[in-house]
This record gives C-alpha cells, sequence and structure tokens, in this order.
C-alpha cells in the first residue's frame, strides 16, 4: 500500500484547504485512517481519524474546524481545514492501519503554512 497526501500550501488566518491522499496497492488491507501533523521543533500530533464503520476523532485543537472524510474503498482520504490559525502550521502527514497485523501505512506529509 502506497499513500500520497497533497492539498497543502500556504493560507491565510481565517481560510481553508482541502488536504486529500491517495491510496494505492491492495487497499483491502487498510483499517483505520486518520492524519497527523508536526510542527517545528514539536512532537507529531494526531489530529483526526476515521475509522471502519465511519466514526470520527478529533483532536481538541481542530473540533469544529476541520472535518476528516473517506470513501469506502480506502483509495481516497481527506481532511478539510477551515478557518485555519498559525498554529495549524505543520506538516500533515496521512496514514492508515493494516486491518489484520500491526502494522500502518504513511504518506509523504504536505506542508501546511498559515500567515498571520
Amino acid at each position: 500500500v502506497q499513500l500520497q497526501a497533497s492539498g497543502g500550501g500556504l493560507v491565510q488566518a481565517g481560510g481553508s484547504l482541502r488536504l486529500s491522499c491517495a491510496a494505492s496497492g491492495t487497499t483491502f488491507f487498510i483499517g483505520n485512517r486518520g492524519w497527523y501533523r508536526q510542527a517545528p521543533g514539536k512532537q507529531r500530533e494526531l489530529v483526526a481519524t476515521i475509522e471502519i464503520g465511519g466514526i470520527t476523532n478529533y483532536a481538541d485543537s481542530v473540533k469544529g474546524r476541520f472535518t476528516i472524510s473517506g470513501d469506502n474503498a480506502k483509495t481516497a482520504l481527506y481532511l478539510q481545514m477551515n478557518n485555519l490559525t498559525p498554529e495549524d502550521t505543520a506538516v500533515y502527514y496521512c496514514y492508515g492501519k493494516h486491518k489484520l497485523i500491526a502494522r500502518e501505512f504513511w504518506g509523504q506529509g504536505t506542508q501546511v503554512t498559515v500567515s498571520s
């Protein structure tokens, strides 16, 4: 399974971006999916997840502003980000968990920069 993240860029505070993550290969084995982010000098943090049944979870810092979604075929994952703030500046990574074994798949990351 290969994941390819895209959609990052430079946006002003209050703006929006939509990140995409395209999955290829044997996507049947992808279970829960999500997005992490890592800001300069900080640890990678979980942003949002979507479970196989469609249940979503969000970090408190993005609740009400970000929406995660994905297709049932596990070929596409999205993160709609609204009302962005400079604190959202980070490299965003998509990931997927293998349904059967303890293994994860990671995208290469896409840079999001929010100017004040």
